[in-house]
């Protein structure tokens, strides 16, 4: 892997310290329990992952999921049947997945990687899949660009990334900027600076799919239960989601095939 710059660094520690996913674990890390809990939670606050992942659809197929946090996606790309890749800039997650596919007796190929510089040659995947990973990283274009050289001519790709327009982001431009006396500060300063890792970006849908350009690609935004969060474990009720708008979910969720022009779900 290439040499990190100061950001990228910043990022790999933030996620080496707290693992995708882990964060309230009352249970001793890489235990059984541990990871049950993690895959649980994940469940329940983001069920509908399932229906832009389709576990299902990919069996035989060779997955790359760029990304794999504490691994709750990858084992269930593997438990039905894909033939698995995953990376991340994390080394914490990539050991915490391991053990994860070691409990299970499940095999993939894992790797401490940047995604801007994917250790995979052109063309090689059938679906390339990554969620909530390339807005953390320095050149979020350049992630973009490395999901299309290594998937296949006709393969899909699924990328979730934040959007700017959202709940969350308007609460956080209350917190971080009217409330700090700072009104005029910027979404783009707000989320490098305080949505998780250092340096996270926001797209609105129309950057989103700029990131693809040239591709047969659609965005779906998602609301999500942290759009009606009201303190760090508190939560509104989940029925409140369904009332509200989906335009303006936390999550931007791109998907598509290598091939042709781009156009917008809404």
């Amino acid at each position: 892997m290439a040499l990190r710059s100061p950001p990228k660094e910043r990022v790999r520690q933030f996620w080496d310290q707290n693992p995708c996913g882990t964060s309230g674990n009352p249970h001793p890390p890489s235990t059984h329990e541990f990871f049950r809990w993690v895959e649980s939670e994940r469940d329940l606050r983001e069920p509908f992952i399932a229906q832009f992942a389709q576990w299902t659809e990919w069996r035989d197929q060779r997955v790359l999921e760029m990304g794999v946090g504490a691994g709750t996606d990858h084992v269930k790309f593997i438990r039905a049947g894909a033939k698995c890749f995953g990376v991340d800039v994390s080394t914490s997650s990539v050991a915490l997945t391991h053990q994860r596919l070691r409990f299970e007796d499940l095999q993939g190929k894992l790797s401490v990687s940047d995604v801007e510089d994917l250790p995979f040659p052109d063309d090689y995947f059938d679906f390339v899949y990554s969620w909530g990973v390339i807005h953390h990283t320095e050149n979020t274009a350049k992630a973009a660009r490395e999901a299309l050289r290594v998937l296949k001519p006709g393969g899909r790709f699924c990328i979730m990334i934040y959007h700017r327009y959202s709940l969350v982001c308007l609460q956080a431009k209350l917190v971080y900027g009217l409330l700090r006396g700072r009104p005029f500060r910027s979404l783009d300063s707000i989320a490098r600076d305080h949505l998780e890792s250092f340096g996270t970006k926001v797209f609105s849908n129309r950057q989103a799919l700029a990131l693809f350009p040239g591709q047969s690609a659609r965005v779906t935004n998602v609301m999500t239960p942290y759009d009606l969060r009201y303190a760090r474990h508190r939560f509104l009720p989940p029925l409140l989601g369904r009332l509200l708008p989906s335009f303006l979910g936390y999550f931007l969720v791109v998907e598509g095939t290598k091939g042709d022009r781009a156009t917008d779900a809404g």
